[in-house]
């Protein structure tokens, strides 16, 4: 019920019941996915940060990954961590329909063009092990100095250890300088494969809305633009994205971080807010790879209807909880609708928006 894959396939739409992490827990060498595990690196004085109260190390049995992964206080369904940077942050899987409407890429906004992003997942997630070459030891570098050396060196010995060999498997066609935005790791998949999925995602539809209630989605449009969620948000979402990024203190009031590690510029300093954990997926990754802030980015408000929870660390439940003032004006997205019938009208709406 509610998952599986029989059927019409229809690709784009975020796969909310997905159990990445017992899927990748199936497999006999649950520890070769090391660098998107919840790491805790002498370099960080054996300090971890994600959902798990501890870290994995380069030493942990296939058990003890397994019990992270299928852990769904630490891994839930619904998310898959994307960042290879040591930290557990899954966060909730987002729809691939409709990419020319999107800007920029990933909830952190850490990448400005589609190819770009998904010349990373090929080279970077498809095949981690890319991450021990010299341009992704050179990136995971720039990103956590002695704890991103630590991770790669950490996974060479994993590798050995679970006696995989040959790597890496995804070669790429051009090579270039690791860091720069068209080749984090250092090599790009062949361009014309990339730009003809740039195409590809842009023709994938996204599903209707919900058509309720007329008169509450009417008053739910003008409750939008009356609340002021119009500020950051369109109205017709046939239009793309604003391209800004929100700033961590305006989307989580609540944030107040300790500087953890300074980095080189662009990059700001690695921080976190503690006994939180919405910026997690921010401490490393962020819009400041490539000269922004720290913050996140606007997403598609989208088949929100079919859309179990809410936020990109899945802390919310509802789209009623989401505006419910109750949640506390320190909380992640602290813009509420204190009239019941209001929030109702809005919710309407939002259920209902589509391209159309």
């Amino acid at each position: 019920p509610n998952g599986g894959s029989i059927g019409r396939q229809q690709d784009g739409r975020a796969p909310h019941t997905l159990d990445f992490g017992s899927l990748v827990a199936l497999g006999t060498n649950s520890r070769a996915y090391y660098p998107t595990l919840q790491l805790a690196l002498t370099a960080n004085g054996g300090n971890t940060l994600g959902r798990a109260p501890t870290g994995l190390t380069e030493n942990s049995t296939e058990a003890q990954v397994d019990a992270y992964l299928t852990n769904k206080s630490f891994y839930p369904v619904g998310m898959f961590d994307d960042t290879v940077d040591g930290n557990g942050d899954p966060m909730h899987n987002m729809p691939l329909f409709r990419q020319d409407l999107a800007f920029p890429y990933g909830s952190e906004g850490a990448i400005a063009k589609l190819d770009n992003f998904s010349n990373l997942v090929y080279t970077g997630l498809f095949d981690p092990t890319n991450l021990t070459t010299p341009g992704g030891r050179a990136f995971l570098h720039t990103l956590g100095g002695a704890a991103g050396d630590e991770i790669a060196d950490d996974y060479v010995k994993v590798l050995k250890d679970t006696k995989v060999k040959g790597y890496p498997y995804v070669k790429g066609s051009t090579t270039g300088m690791a860091g720069k935005e068209e080749t984090l790791l250092g090599i790009r998949v062949d361009d014309k494969k990339l730009l003809d999925l740039n195409a590809y995602l842009a023709s994938l539809q996204a599903p209707a809305g919900v058509r309720g209630d007329s008169m509450a989605i009417t008053k739910g449009r003008e409750g939008f633009r009356a609340e002021g969620c119009a500020t950051c948000h369109n109205v017709s979402q046939s239009r793309p994205v604003p391209t800004f990024i929100v700033p961590m203190k305006t989307i989580f009031p609540g944030d107040n971080p300790a500087t953890l590690a300074q980095r080189m510029p662009p990059l700001n300093p690695v921080l976190d807010t503690g006994g939180n954990i919405f910026d997690d997926k921010m401490a490393i990754v962020n819009a400041s790879i490539r000269g922004d802030i720290r913050g996140t980015a606007m997403p598609l408000l989208l088949d929100l209807a079919r859309k179990p929870v809410f936020l990109h660390d899945n802390t919310v439940a509802t789209l009623e909880m989401l505006f419910d003032p109750m949640r506390g004006t320190s909380a992640p997205h602290p813009f509420f609708i204190s009239d019941r019938d209001e929030r109702s009208n809005i919710i309407a709406f939002l259920r209902s928006l589509d391209t159309n």
